[in-house]
């Protein structure tokens, strides 16, 4: 098999492609939209840290080691990391391009196995916006895509 799994992720959503058949182009496989990813903190439950008093009785604010914001990103990637690691142990593919925002696409190589991290190729660009045939020929020379798309 010379599959390829081409996954365009950004926090706010992912499409995953394959090129199977190159003849015919990029075809989707799986288009997630993730709207909360696209929110803020204060928009996902807080908008301030909670308040207490020190030893000394002074007013203090609890700052969160990790803003909900923040969380709510590493739940999508490990979540896209089990699609990920899914479509290897079924042999589904052979190689995998992982495009994305140099943030996002750290915290989603950090979700993956080591496995399914063996079979990639990174893409630190931020092509999510963009309709198959200009990704495409965005992606030439890291992955053979024929025209089709």
């Amino acid at each position: 098999m010379h599959n390829t799994w081409i996954v365009v992720a950004h926090r706010g959503g992912a499409r995953i492609f394959e090129t199977a058949k190159s003849d015919q182009g990029l075809k989707m496989l799986h288009d997630i939209a993730h709207a909360q990813g696209r929110l803020k903190d204060k928009d996902l439950g807080t908008d301030r840290p909670g308040r207490g008093i020190d030893s000394h009785g002074a007013r203090t604010s609890f700052e969160q080691e990790q803003g909900l914001a923040a969380h709510v990103t590493e739940q999508f990637a490990r979540e896209l990391g089990a699609l990920l690691d899914a479509g290897r142990i079924q042999n589904r593919y052979d190689k995998l391009v992982l495009v994305a925002e140099p943030h996002f696409l750290g915290i989603l190589r950090a979700a993956q196995s080591h496995e399914t991290a063996a079979l990639v190729t990174a893409v630190n660009k931020d092509l999510g916006h963009l309709d198959p045939r200009e990704l495409a020929r965005h992606l030439e020379g890291i992955v053979r895509i024929r025209p089709g798309a």
